[in-house]
């Protein structure tokens, strides 16, 4: 392989335990083509009317005492993006945490950043159609570069 071929990878992380293979290839490929590694986490938006949803038996309505969920969400993912970032030596400007869809977000993404290859990890589990997960399916419809799509295992 050409190492001038990746020089800018993209790693989608979900901070699952699940998916440190997929966080481990990532840091393998940085270190072997001396790439630049951008990190981004994906926080499906939420929307205001699911912070009311009744979640109680007989009427009852959890209302939450913070209605701010989704800017808790990306608190969360701030600080865990900050512990990826900080063992994969990833400066703190190219950790990247955003709202929306997440496959057409990665996508987006990759395109802003001019990303060679996005690294991002596979659950599929059956038969062909279920042979990637469905945010690689999502990433793998409208791809802007490479896609390496690494499977994770099931817990188990």
């Amino acid at each position: 392989m050409d190492n001038h071929d990746y020089q800018r990878l993209l790693l989608a992380v979900d901070f699952e335990k699940e998916s440190e293979p997929v966080v481990a290839r990532a840091q393998r490929l940085k270190a072997l083509l001396g790439a630049r590694l951008f990190l981004l986490h994906v926080v499906e938006h939420v929307p205001p009317t699911m912070e009311y949803m009744p979640v109680g038996y007989a009427g009852d309505v959890a209302v939450p005492e913070n209605l701010d969920l989704e800017e808790e969400l990306l608190a969360i993912a701030r600080r865990e993006i900050d512990v990826v970032g900080e063992r994969l030596d990833v400066p703190i400007a190219d950790r990247l945490v955003r709202v929306g869809p997440t496959g057409r977000t990665i996508d987006e993404v990759a395109g802003e950043l001019a990303v060679d290859l996005v690294v991002i990890g596979s659950r599929g589990r059956h038969g062909f159609l279920g042979l990637f997960g469905s945010t690689a399916r999502s990433v793998l419809r409208n791809p802007t570069c490479d896609v390496l799509c690494v499977k994770i295992e099931e817990a188990g």
